[in-house]
């Protein structure tokens, strides 16, 4: 049998190809579809920035409270939970025990729970008239309506970024290079500290970041627990009840701008990768 006999017609190869360009053609259009879907309310929105007076809308003292409120709990937000969620992550990635698909299941939940119904779970827990509220109340510590229910809110809701992220980066950390440090006499904490923290490095910082990002802008768990002190998003909320669109547009574009440096850091710095089961 001769290699024309088995080989494919060049006609029909042409066909083929054509054919694949147009499927690749269709997804693309689709995914057009999303993307423009995604684009035009960017761009709407920046468009309507030239009629506002963004400086002296950031500039009046509601909004610089609010601005100063919401730097103040980000980063402790953003701090408790990268301290307390990366040496979960990384018990997660490396050890199997009983009820760790609870454990999993609970730390993905608020990313999916809305954050008004996580709110009214903080409130049933830490709220005034409840036995930790009262005590902290009475020990000058209100846990709600202040930063440190600020602060709660954002916990709740932003720190499963930096759990999962951190637990994707330990999870693709080879093993034999902790099981080498351990054959030299190290620890679990030191080689924690030496070998896997340093190679999932990455990830955590992505994780860090996009809590920070999600702290920041966090509204739902924030309204329900702490309305008062204003920050940024509950400011926003309260000027568009009052002012309409154009009265949000100098605090919303602020917040977008620190979005934009969120994404920036992420894509520099960080590294998300594929979460490794075990």
């Amino acid at each position: 049998m001769t290699d024309r006999g088995v080989g494919l017609h060049p006609q029909n190869t042409r066909d083929r190809g054509s054919f694949a360009k147009l499927e690749l053609l269709a997804l693309a259009a689709l995914g057009g579809i999303l993307f423009v879907y995604l684009l035009v309310p960017f761009v709407a929105f920046l468009a309507r920035t030239g009629t506002s007076g963004t400086v002296s809308g950031l500039s009046t003292p509601g909004a610089q409270r609010a601005t100063r409120n919401s730097l103040l709990t980000a980063p402790v937000s953003t701090a408790i939970a990268t301290v307390l969620g990366v040496p979960l992550a990384y018990v997660l990635a490396r050890r199997s025990f009983s009820g760790k698909r609870l454990v999993e299941a609970l730390v993905v939940l608020p990313l999916v729970l809305p954050p008004v119904v996580g709110g009214s779970m903080l409130l049933t827990a830490f709220g005034r008239f409840t036995p930790i509220g009262s005590t902290a109340a009475g020990a000058g510590i209100p846990l709600t309506d202040s930063l440190v229910g600020i602060v709660l809110a954002q916990t709740f809701v932003a720190s499963p970024f930096v759990v999962v992220t951190a637990r994707a980066g330990f999870g693709a950390v080879d093993e034999r290079l902790e099981h080498a440090s351990r054959s030299l006499g190290y620890g679990p904490l030191a080689t924690f500290w030496n070998v896997s923290l340093p190679l999932a490095r990455g990830a955590i910082v992505a994780g860090i970041v996009l809590t920070f990002a999600r702290a920041i802008g966090e509204f739902g768990a924030t309204m329900m627990v702490a309305y008062n002190p204003r920050t940024m998003p509950t400011r926003i909320w309260v000027e568009f009840i009052t002012g309409g669109i154009d009265a949000i547009v100098p605090m919303a574009l602020a917040l977008f701008a620190i979005t934009l440096l969120v994404l920036a850091l992420v894509q520099r710095v960080g590294t998300i990768p594929t979460v490794i089961d075990r």
